[in-house]
């Protein structure tokens, strides 16, 4: 482009829990003048509405009936995503036990992935400039054309200390079963499994500190801009 102006990018962020996809994400696009999509937010936003209305999370054909009933609207401003279901700040009630541990059943329903994917998709088309998008199936379903698809990994043990950390004192052994647990279900799902795309780039972030990821990212994404 003239000028020296940057070309828009789609990065593509894809991994399980606890692998540092979210605090990596955030920076890598506030760092390059990105938005930024956390698309998991999304999938425990309308598991809040589903819990909150009073949806049976354990009948598939009630969580399709009403899949297209709230009104999601994520924000993508890498400093500060905001998340509302119907008008209503989430943030915070998203990130409670009560929706962590039924997200997986409701992010396993077709009709739940294809209204979420679309969403998704609309804002990543839409961003000016370029967008970071986290999640599971971003590289592989949601945007298989992303300029950029990476998969972050790290061991068990490290992933669960992480979470651990961010959960504030909780069980070690715990969470480590937990994530196991949640990586077994979102990689066995029938529709858009937790998979690393053929063409993604793999970071195991095991032995790297945060800031040593986010450098590797924006390389990799600076790269990309240069070929393009």
């Amino acid at each position: 482009m003239e000028n020296g102006a940057a070309q828009p990018v789609i990065v593509a962020i894809d991994g399980p829990s606890g692998t540092g996809k979210s605090s990596t994400s955030k920076a890598v696009a506030a760092q390059l003048g990105l938005s930024y999509l956390d698309t998991g937010a999304q999938y425990r936003a309308i598991t809040w509405w589903m819990v909150n209305n009073g949806i049976d999370i354990e009948d598939p054909t009630a969580v399709a009936a009403v899949a297209g009933k709230p009104d999601i609207v994520s924000g993508t401003d890498p400093q500060g995503p905001t998340i509302t279901v119907d008008g209503v700040d989430v943030a915070v009630p998203i990130r409670e036990q009560d929706v962590t541990s039924k997200v997986s059943a409701v992010s396993a329903v077709p009709e739940v992935r294809a209204r979420i994917t679309e969403l998704q998709r609309t804002i990543a088309s839409s961003a000016d400039g370029g967008i970071v998008v986290e999640g599971r199936d971003i590289g592989t379903t949601v945007l298989p054309d992303a300029d950029l698809k990476i998969f972050l990994t790290a061991s068990p043990e490290a992933r669960a200390a992480r979470r651990s950390g961010e959960l504030k004192g909780a069980d070690l052994h715990t969470t480590r079963e937990a994530l196991i647990k949640r990586d077994a279900a979102d990689a066995g799902r029938k529709t858009s499994p937790l998979a690393k795309a053929g063409d993604a780039v793999e970071v195991d972030t095991t032995d790297l500190t945060l800031q040593q990821v986010i450098e590797c990212v924006v390389t990799l994404v600076e790269e990309k801009r240069a070929a393009k």
